[in-house]
């Protein structure tokens, strides 16, 4: 196993071992984010592979400054951005001046869910909620930020992020309904 600066100068170098092991040693983590961003199994594993492919071809431009990991997620997240764009058709939502913050009926819900169930209810979320939701609570993106990465207004992200905790609520108080009966 090697350090990490000695693996990347392997990997830069086309050495096969250390590629797998640069491979077996981030993918795992980068494979959780693609699956949040995917619509299933299979565009999670195209986002993979395609992110890695990116990472091998642009490795050279990273320059041990910061985190190697997330130098690759950042490259695995605009990979699937840049999927979602190319892949789907944009669902024109009406733009809200300000989106509402949504109050939770059952705010002790969430703590009833394990991380399976509530990674499962994001990925069931319409394609532009769940990516606005990814990119700005769990990536920490700015509406502004979102907007340029997606195409979309500061205020559709706003939308789109209102309407996907909206969702999330209603599902997981279901959910939370189902597992006290």
């Amino acid at each position: 196993m090697y350090a990490e600066e000695e693996l990347v100068n392997r990997c830069l170098n086309q050495e096969s071992k250390a590629q797998d092991e640069f491979y077996r040693r981030f993918a795992p983590k980068m494979y959780g984010v693609c699956l949040r961003f995917a619509k299933n199994q299979m565009e999670a594993d195209d986002v993979l592979q395609e992110g890695f492919i990116k990472v091998f071809t642009s490795l050279k431009t990273f320059r041990n400054e910061g985190s190697l990991e997330g130098w690759i997620r950042r490259t695995i997240v605009n990979t699937a951005i840049n999927f979602y764009k190319k892949n789907v058709k944009y669902q024109k939502d009406i733009e809200i001046d300000k989106a509402e913050v949504m109050q939770s009926e059952n705010p002790g819900a969430v703590d009833n869910l394990c991380t399976e169930e509530l990674l499962k209810l994001i990925t069931e979320l319409p394609t532009g909620y769940k990516m606005v939701f990814n990119l700005n609570v769990i990536e920490g993106y700015t509406h502004k930020e979102i907007s340029h990465l997606l195409d979309i207004s500061e205020n559709t992200s706003k939308s789109q992020l209102s309407r996907a905790r909206q969702t999330l609520q209603r599902k997981i108080a279901e959910l939370s309904g189902k597992k006290h009966e």
